[in-house]
């Protein structure tokens, strides 16, 4: 059995609820709309996995370093002592999301920033709004390859995909290729949004892992979220 890399924090069950951890070498892909946490969750994943020792590398299209460091404090994960120690990288990749140009050769900069694939976690947030004005079957394929090879050297890759940026054959390549699976949904209540983690693939678990994991943002000072884990 592959060793397990927890990212458990005291204050929610998410770790335990997902097995315990992710298993090293595993190809995680998230999948979700606009607006469906997958950038929360991808923080929540960052402070836990720094927590218990594992460097993070974080590139993000969707944030600032100044509005990462923020946000991650909004949300009580400090994280400034991991940033000068080195053990999190934070890439904010805003600039190429909003110069079309500079993604067209996107996947062929992201395969040759060996840099960037030095930590123990990989978290692309979010891919598909990264590779979807160059991305085709045969630069899936590429890319999957490139991926899996970090996979092989130890590393956890975690993308997070909004599936309405790629098509179907692109988007079900890396459904298929990868270990774990997790799609979130999010259901408008009478007062509130239900939002859901839901488990359709995971390989390699040490523990029970729920199919069903309810989550909450809460609003406070700020933007504070947790994360609570429900069966």
């Amino acid at each position: 059995m592959a060793d397990i890399c927890s990212f458990e924090i005291p204050r929610d069950e998410y770790n335990r609820k997902l097995g315990g951890g992710f298993p090293t070498g595993s190809l995680v892909v998230m999948e979700g709309g606009s607006g469906g946490g997958k950038s929360t969750i991808c923080q929540r994943y960052t402070y836990g996995f720094l927590e218990n020792k594992t460097s993070v590398t974080l590139i993000s299209t969707q944030q600032t370093t100044k509005g990462f460091i923020n946000q991650m404090y909004a949300l009580d994960y400090p994280i400034a002592s991991y940033l000068l120690n080195g053990s999190l990288l934070y890439i904010p990749v805003i600039p190429l999301v909003q110069a079309a140009k500079s993604r067209i050769d996107f996947i062929e900069r992201l395969m040759g920033g060996q840099e960037l694939f030095d930590n123990d976690v990989i978290i692309i947030d979010t891919i598909s709004s990264l590779i979807k004005y160059s991305v085709d079957t045969e630069k899936s394929l590429d890319l999957i390859s490139f991926f899996k090879k970090l996979n092989g050297m130890g590393k956890i890759i975690i993308l997070t995909i909004e599936p309405t940026q790629l098509s179907e054959d692109v988007t079900s390549m890396f459904r298929s290729s990868c270990d774990i699976y997790i799609t979130l949904k999010i259901k408008p209540m009478a007062n509130e949004v239900k939002r859901t983690v839901i488990v359709n693939k995971f390989t390699g678990a040490k523990g029970p892992v729920g199919q069903m994991i309810g989550f909450r943002i809460e609003p406070k000072v700020g933007l504070v979220v947790e994360i609570a884990a429900v069966s």
